[in-house]
């Protein structure tokens, strides 16, 4: 299990392989349930924003879908919200919080997550210019290094959230890769976004397994002109490998893969199908 750190973690070095002359292609599509894994799945909730239903209510939509947990972006009624994790045997693995909650009210949130059964925050995003040259991201990795610790003295466990725009290119490297070289940030890797950017979702689990115990899986149809290099899509529509990514996390310290959709059309069905899909991936004695 990653265990929050000050400064550098191992796990530094060359960056991981791109995908296209030198890695593996991205016309390689999810197969199908040939892969089953031993694995935590949850949902998003930010996923289902748009249900005009409340946080309670979305945690017994996950249950019946046969999420093991949800991924909070937010709650309203954190008594109501208890009862449903209660009834429904649902796990909370984590919390997305804007950082600029967690760097004015930390000890809100973590009593405010703390009740709910949440050990894990994650800094859902960070803009571009946090990445943009090597000054930056080392800004960016000291910011992160100091919520890690005050989190950590609280017994929270921290990670980062990924987008397309920490991997560009910075002194011959990611700025992500220069991110883990500069910090003991743990990591919630968004395996699509990363596919957008044009790397190996696969070889970046491999890398940073002993910091990543949250992946965001999602599927992505790689498009040049959509705004992060990819269109979000339902799980198994698009271009990302998920029974290899699933293959490749199941033989890490990766606790769960949390499904998510930025934009569904029918947030429901999404819910629905999403769950039907992880299902058909679990072992059978899961199943």
């Amino acid at each position: 299990m990653f265990s929050p750190c000050r400064g550098r973690v191992a796990g530094g070095g060359a960056a991981v392989p791109a995908v296209g002359h030198d890695g593996p292609s991205a016309e390689t599509v999810s197969s199908g349930a040939d892969e089953r894994t031993h694995m935590n799945f949850g949902i998003q909730l930010y996923s289902l924003r748009d249900l005009d239903e409340s946080t309670a209510a979305l945690v017994r939509r996950a249950a019946d879908a046969g999420f093991d947990g949800v991924e909070f972006a937010g709650v309203d009624d954190a008594a109501a919200v208890r009862a449903a994790l209660d009834d429904t045997g649902v796990g909370a693995p984590a919390a997305h919080v804007p950082i600029e909650d967690l760097e004015t009210d930390l000890d809100a949130v973590c009593e405010r997550y703390g009740a709910l059964g949440v050990e894990t925050l994650v800094v859902p995003y960070l803009p571009p210019e946090a990445f943009a040259d090597a000054d930056a991201v080392d800004e960016t990795a000291h910011r992160l290094d100091d919520l890690t610790a005050k989190c950590d003295d609280r017994g929270v466990r921290l990670l980062y959230h990924n987008h397309d725009h920490e991997l560009v290119t910075v002194e011959g490297e990611p700025a992500l890769d220069r991110l883990a070289e500069e910090s003991g940030i743990g990591f919630e890797l968004d395996l699509a976004w990363i596919l957008a950017a044009g790397y190996d979702p696969v070889a970046y689990i491999d890398r940073y397994a002993d910091r990543t115990p949250v992946v965001h899986l999602k599927d992505v149809v790689l498009d040049a002109d959509a705004k992060r290099g990819g269109r979000p899509v339902s799980l198994g529509e698009g271009e990302l490998d998920i029974d290899r990514c699933l293959a490749a996390a199941g033989d890490t310290p990766v606790e769960w893969a949390v499904v998510e959709h930025d934009f569904p059309d029918e947030p429901a069905a999404f819910c629905r199908d999403a769950g039907e899909f992880v299902a058909a991936r679990r072992t059978d004695e899961e199943a």
